[in-house]
């Protein structure tokens, strides 16, 4: 009797053994004549030489199903096994303006006219700057167009940072290490990739480098090949950090910057790098300016309210 040993690595046992182990109950129904034990990350798969073929060729067509949607179930698996192109599995509510299956098959796509318009620039442009208010949208349109990228494999890494400079606070007069100092500021960014990528698979790729979330300050002397690279709060950024940054820029990379100039969190008199960006390159082909405004807020309702009410006293200036 011949033996086919499959370990599971790009997808959680739980997720692919069901409850009760249902999942596997159904591939013994497809397969009869094999003898199939599921233990740990691993199927060992007994019978003979052909029937193994088979199934190795149908759990291939399941963990590519599984590495695109992010999620599978009793249904999905029957349509794998009696289909004869993994192509024709679609999901039922699938739209092709979907940028990425999330976590347990959450569709993920750009929900306004300029978040469509940022999609679009960031096909056509390697360089792309996001301006506009909080919660349009721009760091997690951003970051799903990074993880389209890596999956597709057009790149082989994605690469987040952002300067460490939030609301005067100090890196110096926090507790703990680097890492426990860095993650509050990196927190959304990680807020963005756990909606997108299992945790067990995000682990992994933090763990051997595929993606990389790093302060500013890391960048220096780094060139930045087969990446999809995004600098969020780039209000926050210097005219040196800016500059060093930019230049960064190496083989087959895809930059995006994002920032809202309404918000610079810098030291008096310091001119931000992302204003003075914006306009030394308003006019460097290959390069767009995307603008995002109040229209594009996709958190609570009252956010849109709250960026009106600020807008009119800033324009009254009486604040």
């Amino acid at each position: 009797m011949n033996e086919l040993i499959l370990e599971l690595t790009e997808i959680s046992p739980r997720e692919f053994f069901g409850l009760q182990n249902e999942n596997i109950e159904l591939l013994k129904k497809y397969f009869p004549k094999l003898k199939i034990v599921a233990r740990g990350n691993k199927i060992k798969v007994y019978g003979d030489e052909e029937r193994l073929e088979e199934f190795d060729k149908r759990f291939d067509m399941i963990a590519e199903h599984f590495a695109k949607y992010n999620k599978i179930d009793e249904n999905s698996i029957e349509r794998l096994l009696t289909t004869n192109n993994s192509e024709n599995i679609k999901s039922s509510n699938e739209s092709h303006e979907v940028l990425v299956h999330g976590v347990s098959g959450k569709l993920i796509k750009a929900q306004t006219a300029n978040q469509r318009r940022l999609v679009d620039a960031c096909m056509k442009d390697d360089m792309v700057f996001a301006i506009g208010p909080a919660g349009t949208g721009k760091t997690y349109t951003g970051v799903a167009l990074a993880v389209k990228a890596l999956k597709e494999k057009q790149v082989r890494r994605i690469i987040l940072t952002r300067p460490a400079v939030e609301a005067g606070e100090n890196l110096g007069f926090l507790p703990g290490d680097l890492k426990e100092k860095l993650d509050p500021y990196m927190q959304p960014l990680y807020d963005a990739l756990r909606d997108m990528i299992p945790s067990e698979k995000l682990e992994k790729y933090i763990e051997d480098g595929t993606i990389q979330i790093a302060p500013m300050a890391f960048m220096r002397g780094r060139t930045l090949d087969n990446a999809f690279v995004i600098l969020d709060e780039a209000q926050n950024t210097t005219h040196a950090q800016m500059k060093m940054f930019l230049t960064r820029m190496g083989k087959n990379a895809k930059f995006l910057l994002t920032g809202d100039p309404g918000q610079i969190d810098l030291p008096r008199r310091v001119i931000s790098g992302l204003k003075e960006a914006l306009l030394i390159l308003k006019n460097v082909q290959g390069i767009s300016i995307i603008h995002l405004d109040d229209k594009d807020v996709i958190r609570h309702k009252l956010v849109k309210k709250v960026i009106d009410a600020y807008k009119n006293i800033e324009h009254q200036n009486q604040y």
